[in-house]
């Protein structure tokens, strides 16, 4: 394989397929990325066997072959050259010569055919929606899933195809995320789960900010793909069944104030200052015509703050994680969010206007 490209050309796809890269591999050949060469252009892929990223990029090529080169090393090489620089790539079975003006680099690489080539989704069903569409569906659900949880069905994000809406979940037991996005294509029978691993969701949300236009979704019985012009994204999925999310839902017979975004978040910004660092509580606090935020630490602090509310009624104190609030008002975008309170031992559903089929479930805590 030899190939003659600009810096720039050559560094933009490994940093597209980067993340698939571990540092640390229970195989050597994943710490490498396949590079195969035709007289169409050059192919980029990783995996880490769980997620597997590919990019194609149209270049002219001097002889076509395939090698699987150090990823990490090949990285760091092309960001140290200088901008605009013309690098030579040979790449052989064993070895692989990087030349760049002066600079000359020669690396260890391993054949193409013993790189793992990934599944394909199998029986899949398929919908195609607009890539900032997708992105602000994950991002506005994500941040709740869980992280290392024992229940591992809980460490992804829920994406369930349903006639006529795309939905994504995730909980990590002491709150859950809810959004949907209306499908405009034809009507499905059943609803086909899918749980996306966290790595994986993070990787599809990053490689979203770089694609304009629609992707295509794939989503199998153990893997789900997303293609969206020379990218493509393949994830195994997690074999679990995911909580019924729709019984944790708060029904409607609490109390609902209105509160300013803005003006909520950088209360909550500033009374966690005070909280107890290890389990973040706040007291919320509902008078009339008044909401009071309190905080207090080991160390006999204390912080409160008020905001003005459109409420009469008998007053109310709940206890809550205050990250959870904040990431909820770092995500919605609207200029207010809806809190529906109910009493001490309920949790509470904050809504955003703006989003109407967005729904945040938090449970309350004993402070």
């Amino acid at each position: 394989m030899k190939i003659t490209i600009d810096r720039n050309e050559l560094l933009r796809p490994i940093q597209r397929v980067i993340g698939a890269v571990e540092r640390r591999q229970t195989k050597p050949v994943l710490a490498n990325i396949l590079i195969e060469a035709d007289m169409d252009g050059i192919t980029f892929m990783a995996t880490d066997l769980e997620i597997l990223l590919r990019t194609r990029l149209v270049h002219p090529v001097d002889e076509p072959g395939a090698a699987a080169i150090p990823a990490r090393k090949l990285l760091d090489i092309c960001k140290a050259l200088p901008d605009g620089a013309s690098i030579r790539l040979r790449a052989g079975p064993s070895k692989a010569s990087l030349q760049a003006g002066r600079s000359r680099f020669s690396l260890a690489c391993l054949p193409a055919e013993e790189f793992p080539r990934g599944e394909a989704p199998g029986e899949a069903q398929a919908l195609t929606v607009a890539a900032d569409v997708l992105r602000g569906l994950i991002a506005r659900t994500a941040f709740s899933m869980a992280n290392q949880d024992v229940r591992y069905y809980l460490n992804g994000l829920l994406l369930e195809l349903a006639p006529g809406e795309l939905r994504a979940v995730a909980t990590d037991g002491h709150r859950l995320a809810f959004d949907a996005l209306p499908l405009e294509e034809g009507e499905r029978e059943g609803v086909r789960q899918a749980i996306v691993p966290r790595k994986g969701v993070f990787e599809l949300e990053r490689l979203l900010q770089d694609v304009d236009g629609p992707v295509t979704l794939e989503l199998g019985t153990s893997h789900i793909r997303a293609t969206a012009g020379d990218m493509e994204f393949v994830s195994k999925l997690i074999d679990g069944r995911f909580p019924d999310y729709e019984r944790v839902m708060p029904d409607e017979s609490g109390t609902t104030i209105h509160l300013p975004r803005a003006d909520f978040r950088e209360a909550l910004q500033r009374t966690a200052i005070l909280s107890n660092e290890k389990y973040r509580g706040i007291r919320l606090m509902l008078d009339e015509a008044r909401v009071t935020l309190q905080a207090h630490n080991a160390e006999q602090e204390e912080a409160e703050e008020q905001l003005p509310v459109d409420y009469v009624g008998p007053s109310l104190e709940v206890g809550f994680n205050v990250q959870y609030l904040l990431d909820v008002t770092n995500v919605v975008p609207g200029e207010a969010v809806a809190m529906m309170l109910k009493d001490p031992n309920h949790s509470v559903l904050v809504t955003d206007p703006a989003l109407p089929r967005a729904r945040y479930v938090i449970m309350p805590m004993r402070l």
